[in-house]
């Protein structure tokens, strides 16, 4: 039997360490990287993201600044780009590397969901394109809160996009539940899953905020991101560090209250992504957790010899 392609899978919570893993295993192996990141794929959106270019190095990497923030950068849109990455990589003669935190990106990706085939519009769905914002989020909610809560912010407020997996749910009954691909991707994935007790986590996740607010350059990103253009509601929408860094810029926060409440929702993410990961171990994929990466070279070796 011919051996499958492999692929490297690296998940964990933000804050966890998937940068510097990926990077020293691309390092050790011939890789390159491709980022699992529903807002590093924004240009300008550097130090809220945590892009850490400088910790790359040499190494190449791929789905960085591929759009612009005034863009919808969707789950379709990033399925395709990844594939093509993948692809890429391969032919290259290196190994893909694929890191990230969006659990729904990555699961896209080693799962093959079939997103590409827009399901046809009824005159269900045409009605729906009546209705607000707020009442297609409800609607999502009471069919598939699970889902729902797997979208970045970004998708959470595009009311199209919301509709259509509207339309998707009525075919597939739950969308995490699609189908793979009638041939799933042709790799061999190993998913390596970063482990982080709470309190370490939620140390780093301070510390890192402290670190992205010294001499203001968080803030003065967010304030350049919106001097260009992007409205505070746009930047709200991307969550987190733009949330929160937008409505102090408008005096809605003090900074102690901005960094107070953006540890505890960076916090509330983490879980959230750990919730997102566990779930999919239970859906049957294999996630091989680990809490000291230096001790886990003998068993990629292993993967990639075999």
């Amino acid at each position: 039997m011919k051996k499958m392609p492999k692929i490297i899978v690296i998940v964990g919570p933000t804050a966890s360490g998937k940068t510097k893993l990926a990077v020293r295993l691309a390092r050790a192996h011939q890789g390159e990287i491709i980022s699992a990141d529903s807002r590093q794929v924004y240009k300008g959106m550097d130090i809220g993201s945590g892009k850490d270019l400088a910790e790359y190095g040499k190494v190449k990497y791929h789905l960085i600044d591929v759009a612009n923030p005034s863009e919808q950068y969707d789950l379709l849109k990033y399925q395709k780009a990844a594939e093509k990455a993948v692809l890429s990589v391969l032919k290259r003669g290196k190994l893909p590397i694929i890191v990230g935190g969006s659990g729904l990106y990555l699961q896209a990706v080693v799962d093959g969901y079939i997103l590409s085939e827009k399901p046809g519009r009824t005159a269900e769905s045409t009605e729906k394109e009546k209705l607000s914002l707020s009442e297609v989020q409800e609607e999502l909610k009471v069919i598939d809160s699970v889902f729902f809560e797997r979208l970045n912010n970004s998708e959470k407020n595009n009311k199209r996009r919301l509709i259509r997996y509207l339309d998707i749910l009525k075919a597939n009954e739950k969308i995490h539940e699609i189908k793979p691909r009638i041939k799933k991707p042709p790799y061999e994935f190993m998913v390596i899953g970063l482990e982080v007790g709470m309190e370490t986590l939620r140390k780093r996740i301070k510390q890192r905020i402290l670190d992205r607010l010294e001499n203001d350059a968080m803030i003065k990103e967010v304030a350049n991101l919106h001097k260009k253009g992007l409205s505070w509601k746009r930047l709200e929408s991307f969550g987190l560090e733009y949330k929160f860094v937008a409505e102090f810029l408008q005096k809605k926060l003090t900074r102690d209250e901005m960094i107070s409440k953006l540890a505890i929702a960076t916090g509330q993410f983490a879980k959230r992504q750990m919730t997102w990961f566990r779930r999919w171990e239970k859906q049957g994929r294999r996630i091989e957790w680990v809490k000291n990466t230096k001790q886990f070279d003998k068993e990629v070796i292993s993967f990639l010899s075999r």
